[in-house]
């Protein structure tokens, strides 16, 4: 078996690090600190393909893979997670499922300017009562003649604050519980939408996470994703994708760590010889090297499945609860080899070790990733 990047994903790979360097690293201490979502990152990402890296050209997309998807979303996340998990959301949980279940018309609309940049998406799912039990969401879709009527609200949007356009899932027949819940693709400048402030977090502090309110508001039946009753299929569909957008955030985020970890290590002298001369510390970057190639083999094995399989589901949620795992674990051996320094917002370890924590809670918590990796080990192999 040869695991070897094709030249074209090594140019992107070197292209978007370098974006990386010189984009986005200059601003993500700051954005970290102001919770002030960069939509201008967001621009230049979109000029370079990185809104829609795996939509085809002729929806405005970089047409490339999802293994391109994961270089990219890596590189960014190396620097900055926020920056990583606003281009994560708007690639796979709102371009992939219009690519997947849209219309012809749809497709040209509203996907060709989300995966050119020119319009940022959130996808809206989560509710106050409805996280992990996303079947158990109340917003409700009322057809009224050729359009519905949503009433509702979702809560930690990421986006939220800045999208032009989110996929809604609201409940067309509430006695049908999750075979009732249909997808709608709304603009954000539809009158009854609303949203409320960033919300203040531990860490991916400026991805505009938010809440989203609609009332009254009327989205028309061409603006219907799939069928009705066909939303929590595309919802559990989507979430695949995003799982191993994840996944490559936190490979992402371990990297940025691991190397800061290995340069302080170097630099650092105790006991009259640098901290990378010590046996213990020697062990914690063993693993961490370690730790973080089996993290983003796992993430490429769900990216080669998505482009090959008709199914991922086990390879994408074994990659999520793994890199998640890994980067808590990663991001916490940088922090401790940075010893009291580390601890300090001087140094960026302190930010990754925040940022990492999230990657086990959002696009389905690593109980979830669990339940479903013993479903199918249990029950489909």
């Amino acid at each position: 078996m040869r695991i070897e990047l094709s030249e074209e994903q090594k140019l992107l790979q070197e292209t978007v690090r370098r974006f990386a360097e010189e984009v986005v690293r200059p601003r993500a201490k700051e954005i970290d600190a102001s919770g002030e979502f960069p939509r201008g990152f967001f621009d230049q990402a979109g000029e370079l393909g990185l809104a829609g890296v795996a939509v085809p050209e002729e929806y405005g997309g970089a047409g490339m893979d999802a293994i391109s998807y994961c270089l990219v979303i890596e590189e960014i996340s190396r620097i900055c997670a926020t920056s990583g998990v606003i281009l994560s959301v708007n690639n796979s949980l709102v371009c992939d499922p219009i690519l997947a279940f849209g219309t012809e018309e749809q497709k040209k609309e509203i996907l060709a300017p989300l995966a050119s940049g020119q319009k940022l998406g959130c996808f809206g799912l989560t509710e106050p009562g409805a996280g992990s039990d996303a079947a158990a969401l109340r917003t409700t879709a009322e057809r009224d003649g050729d359009d519905y009527v949503i009433n509702g609200n979702k809560v930690f949007i990421t986006n939220g604050t800045h999208a032009d356009v989110a996929l809604v899932f609201a409940s067309t027949d509430m006695e049908k519980k999750h075979k009732g819940i249909t997808a709608f693709l709304v603009d954000a400048d539809t009158p009854g939408y609303s949203h409320g402030t960033h919300e203040e977090k531990l860490g991916v502090n400026a991805s505009g996470t938010t809440e989203l309110a609609f009332e009254g508001m009327r989205v028309p039946a061409s603006r219907r994703l799939g069928e009705e009753g066909e939303g929590f299929r595309i919802a559990m569909a989507t979430l695949d994708g995003g799982r191993i957008g994840i996944a490559a955030q936190a490979v992402g985020i371990a990297q940025g760590a691991y190397e800061q970890a290995i340069s302080y290590a170097k630099q650092r002298e105790q006991f009259g010889k640098p901290l990378a001369k010590i046996q213990a510390i020697q062990f914690y970057l063993a693993d961490m090297a370690t730790e973080l190639d089996a993290a983003r083999l796992l993430t490429w094995k769900a990216a080669w499945a998505k482009m090959y399989q008709k199914r991922y589901t086990l390879e994408a949620a074994q990659a999520k609860l793994f890199s998640a795992q890994m980067a808590r674990q990663v991001t916490d051996k940088a922090l401790q080899i940075h010893g009291g320094y580390g601890y300090t917002r001087e140094y960026d370890v302190e930010r990754f070790f925040r940022d990492a924590r999230i990657t086990d809670i959002y696009e389905g918590t690593s109980e979830i990733q669990k339940m479903v990796v013993a479903d199918w080990v249990i029950n489909k192999q």
